[in-house]
């Protein structure tokens, strides 16, 4: 693979992992606000799965 294209998959990449994050804290943000704490768990979870 060229460097050219690695280097658009490594910013797609970053670019995706930055979109999920600030999705979850929204989605986390809004459950906390919510006082959903089973939502809160979950999406924990999923964020510690994730590895964000």
């Amino acid at each position: 693979m060229n460097n050219k294209r690695q280097e658009t998959l490594k910013n797609a990449h970053l670019s995706h992992r930055k979109s999920m994050l600030r999705s979850l804290k929204a989605r986390l943000e809004s459950a906390r606000s919510n006082g959903n704490e089973k939502l809160v768990q979950q999406l924990e979870a999923e964020a510690k799965y994730l590895h964000l």
